[in-house]
């Protein structure tokens, strides 16, 4: 989806967050929207992890 928007979409994105946001609320926008992208990789990636590893035995032996 995002691929298909290419620089000249970009340009225009960034123009008018520029006159909504003003230049000075703008870095603090940018990098919220970083610190949100960061944590969900990493919560996506945790998941993906948690899911992937084979389980541990717990090291009890089973009563017979």
């Amino acid at each position: 989806m995002l691929s298909s928007i290419g620089i000249p979409g970009l340009i225009l994105i960034l123009t008018i967050a520029l006159v909504i946001f003003g230049p000075k609320k703008l870095p603090e926008i940018g990098k919220a929207a970083g610190e949100t992208l960061k944590e969900f990789k990493n919560s996506a990636r945790d998941l993906t992890n948690d899911t992937t590893e084979p389980k541990k035995p717990n090291g009890h032996k089973s009563e017979s």
